[in-house]
Order: C-alpha cells, then sequence, then structure tokens
C-alpha cells in the first residue's frame, strides 16, 4: 500500500479505541503513557522489520551482514524485543513483566537517545493496571488491538514521519481533553502553538528552546515553520515532569527532529542547557509555562548563578514572572525574540511584578500584547495572554491585540480558528490601528498609565447602544396591550358559552 493510500482517521480511530483498555481504571493524564508508549515500540519495531527485509534480499540472508547493517540504523532492536515478539507473547503468564524488560533492552540498546524515556512505564503496576488476572487480561487486548494490520507504520506504507507523528499528537490531544487540570501539564492546544511559532518566526540556522516544554508540541511547530525552507535548525527544551519529558522524548523522533535537545528537570531552580558555565542563548525561545506556579524556587533564585533575576524577584507565589526573566536573559543579544502565554494578571499585577514590568518595558523589550479568548486552554477557563519580546526593538511602542472575541464556541473548549490565527498574525505584523482590535501605544503613554497593561486601557471595544425610540416603544407597548385586551375578551366569551363562566 502506498503512501497516499493511508487514511489518517482511520489510523487515529484504532489508536483511540485501543484506549477503551484503560479507561475507567485510569484516568487519560495516566493512562497516556502506557498508551503511547506502546505506540512508539510499534513504529521502531514496523520500521525494523521494513529494513530487515530489505538487508535480507540485498545480503541474500547473511545473518551477520544484515546484523552489521542494522547496528548503525536509527534505533537498534534487540532480538526479540519487536512489538511483534511482545504480541507472541500476549498470553504469558507475567505479561506485564515481559513488557518491561523488553522495554529496559530496548532502552539500553539506544542509550545515546532512549535513555530513561520508559523508566517511569510499569506495566506490570498492579495499582496502575489491577491484580494479576486482570491486568494480563488487559494487557493481552491491548496488544490485539494495536496489532491492527491496519495500524501497519512500515515507512513503504505511511510514507515519512507526518502519519505517526500526527496520530501522535492526536492522541495526545484526546488524552488532553480528558485529564482535566492535569492537561495543562503536558499540552498547548496546536493553534496557540502555531500562534507563537508565526509571531516569532524561526529562521533557517537558528536555536529555538521552550524551558517548559511539556510534550514539545510547540517546539515541534517552530521547527516545522523552518522546515519548510530548510532543515537547518536545532531545538532545545526542559521538562520538569519526568514522564511528560519522556513523550517530548519520544514526540519528537517520531517527528523526525533526533538532533533536538531535551533534558528533564526544574527550569528556574536547575537550567540543564547550560554553556560555557552559564545558560544557553538562544533566537527564539518560546512557551506557555504553568500559570501562576506556587513554590517555584524563590529562595534559590536570590543567589541564581546566571544572575536571570536582577531586575527583581517574582513572588514566592506567582512564578509567571520568573519563567519571563529566565526567557529573556537566554535570548540572544543581536536578534532574540520570546512568546509565551501568561494569564492577565501578569499584565497589570503591582509590587515586584510591577517593578520588573516597568524595567522591561523601560528597556523596550516588550513588542506587543495580545489578548486570547476564554476556555482556550486545558485545564483552565481563565483568558490569557501571549507576550511578544524582542532585542533591539527599532521602536518604543508597544503594540496591542484584543483577540479575545474572535474564536469557535466549542462544546467544551473554544479553539482559535485559522482566519482567527490569520488575522492576529497580519495586525501584528502590518503594527497597524484597528478599531476595537488593535493598538500601538508609545512609550509615554505606557508611563501615565503606570506600565499597566491591561488590554482594555488600550483597545477600545465599548459597542455604543443604538438610540432608543421611546415614542416608538410606547406605541408598540400601547398596541401589543391593546390586541391582549382583544384576546382576553375573545377568550371570556368561549368560556361563556362552555359554561364556565
Amino acid at each position: 500500500m502506498t503512501a497516499t493510500k493511508v487514511n489518517q482517521k482511520e489510523i487515529n480511530d484504532i489508536l483511540f479505541k485501543a484506549c477503551d483498555t484503560f479507561r475507567g481504571i485510569l484516568n487519560a493524564s495516566q493512562y497516556k503513557d502506557y498508551i503511547l508508549a506502546m505506540l512508539f515500540v510499534k513504529y521502531l519495531s514496523d520500521v525494523y522489520r521494513e529494513r530487515y527485509e530489505e538487508l535480507s534480499q540485498q545480503f541474500k540472508g547473511d545473518k551477520e551482514r544484515i546484523g552489521r547493517r542494522l547496528a548503525r540504523e536509527r534505533f537498534v532492536m534487540p532480538e526479540g524485543c519487536t512489538f511483534y515478539d511482545l504480541f507472541d507473547q500476549r498470553n504469558a503468564t507475567n505479561v506485564g513483566e515481559v513488557i518491561n524488560t523488553t522495554f529496559e533492552k530496548i532502552e539500553d540498546a539506544n542509550r545515546a537517545k532512549l535513555q530513561g524515556v520508559f523508566r517511569n512505564i510499569d506495566y506490570n503496576s498492579e495499582a496502575n493496571l489491577g491484580k494479576t488476572k486482570d491486568r494480563n487480561r488487559r494487557l493481552k487486548k491491548f496488544l490485539e488491538d494495536l496489532n491492527d494490520p491496519r495500524l501497519d507504520l512500515r515507512p513503504s506504507r505511511v510514507g515519512n514521519l507526518d502519519v505517526i507523528g500526527n496520530a501522535y499528537e492526536y492522541l495526545i490531544a484526546n488524552f488532553a481533553a480528558g485529564a482535566g487540570k492535569k492537561a495543562g501539564e503536558f499540552y498547548t492546544p496546536p493553534e496557540v502553538s502555531e500562534l507563537i511559532a508565526e509571531l516569532v518566526d524561526p529562521q533557517p540556522g537558528e536555536r529555538i528552546c521552550d524551558p517548559a516544554c511539556g510534550s514539545g508540541s510547540l517546539l515541534i511547530k517552530c521547527g516545522n515553520r523552518v522546515r519548510r525552507t530548510s532543515e537547518d535548525f536545532s531545538l532545545y527544551g526542559q521538562e520538569i515532569n519526568g514522564e511528560t519529558w519522556a513523550l517530548a522524548k519520544m514526540n519528537m523522533f517520531l517527528h523526525g527532529m533526533d538532533r533536538a535537545r531535551v533534558e528533564w528537570g526544574d527550569t528556574l531552580r536547575e537550567p540543564k542547557l547550560i554553556e560555557d558555565d552559564t545558560t544557553m542563548k538562544f533566537e527564539v525561545v518560546v512557551a506557555n509555562p504553568p500559570f501562576s506556579l506556587d513554590k517555584w524556587g524563590y529562595k534559590s533564585a536570590q543567589s541564581d548563578p546566571h544572575n536571570r533575576f536582577h531586575r527583581g524577584l517574582p513572588p514566592k507565589s506567582k512564578a509567571d514572572y520568573a519563567f519571563i526573566s529566565h526567557m529573556i536573559e537566554t535570548t540572544t543579544l543581536e536578534s532574540g525574540r520570546v512568546g509565551v502565554v501568561v494569564p492577565h494578571g501578569v499584565l497589570f499585577r503591582g509590587g515586584a511584578e510591577g517593578k520588573i514590568r516597568q524595567q522591561l518595558i523601560e528597556e523596550n523589550f516588550l513588542d506587543a500584547v495580545i489578548g486570547l479568548p476564554a476556555n482556550l486552554f486545558f485545564g483552565t477557563g481563565i483568558p490569557a495572554a501571549i507576550l511578544v519580546f524582542k532585542r533591539n526593538r527599532p521602536d518604543k511602542d508597544v503594540l496591542f491585540i484584543d483577540a479575545s472575541r474572535e474564536y469557535a464556541d466549542a462544546k467544551n473548549q473554544n479553539k482559535l480558528r485559522p482566519e482567527d490565527v490569520r488575522k492576529i498574525v497580519d495586525t501584528y505584523q502590518a503594527r497597524e490601528f484597528v478599531d476595537k482590535y488593535a493598538y500601538a501605544a508609545g512609550f509615554d503613554e505606557l508611563k501615565e498609565n503606570d506600565f499597566n497593561l491591561n488590554i482594555p486601557r488600550y483597545v477600545d471595544t465599548f459597542e455604543e447602544e443604538e438610540e432608543v425610540d421611546i415614542a416608538k416603544v410606547q406605541g408598540e407597548i400601547e398596541e401589543l396591550e391593546k390586541e391582549l385586551a382583544e384576546v382576553r375578551k375573545e377568550m371570556a366569551g368561549y368560556l361563556e358559552d362552555l359554561g364556565v363562566l
């Protein structure tokens, strides 16, 4: 079957049905790891199987030569460790243990790329998957679902990585929809990721970083934007949650971004992307960090070795400006750009945050404030904004865009439509006044407002009510009352005829 005949929806539906095995015993934020890790191994196995068949024909079954060539492939699959070997053992009384051991062997054979990726996933967990009999039944059904012949992920069938990468993103999106508040820890809606990528406009040759990368979707959007014209870009990320970090690693491989460097750790307390004893510098830094994170490392930040918080320390209970400070300090001096999602409180809160905000404006870093619709992000219904920062800006004005009223009103989650994203990007690039939508405020105006960035102060969205014609309305009321009196009179006549009155 050729790549053009692969049905993305069919693959997505098969994978989503496979999740039924775990629904009801685990929530989506937990069972996503079991599904996505096995899908990743299934993909590696299909690639390996096809490559083995090709080399068998080329070397006429010479196992020694085949083995030497397979050892130089993108991923190495130890003997007896493919998905199909697991499928053959689906009836084993210790199938969970078999899966765990197989994953460990795959990780050991690919340490440079996969070290630690499977360490947090236990297919033999009684607490998560039930007692032995139930656990074995569930895992057998799960392996059988993924063995569906329509889920053939060999390169000759899927053509390129888009199909499997899209399927992975599809599952992550569905897990986010069912994960409640946990979803915000690993997922940014694709339309928001696309919007940020358009705003920061990464270019060939640039280094792109997300210091709170979740499952990596925002980084991938930025990479794909450059990839339209060039493969010359570098992706870097850091993620505090070990399970989510593993998803990001697998997600990068499934999108063909093997050179991406994604570190596991706390960005604010211990940044892992270090170069020459200080934080690495990037042309583009993007993030959707957790909103107003409490207990973020205020004490350790007081003696930060990288001097990221020299404009002041954010409050102990709100890390928003800690992330912003880190992001700005890790941009290159010549052309650094930052795109970050923030709660609206970042725009106007006073105290330490107000002082940091004022200094960032006075240093001419803030380029744009973009208000987004409410209920756009999983896990929270509050409206958010995107802040764009730039180094070496030629002007000192700040563009305000109120995009909060233009979206698709979905059942559970609002969504930016392609035309909404396009309008925001076009307006940002033009930097022109648009009535009730966009306004560029000069430095003096920002100063007059005490550097408060609350969007309604700059973008007037007030709709004047149509003037009411009192005489006309009074006439309409009198006419209605007259019609009502006639109806009552007619009704009384009917009732009298019936002997009721």
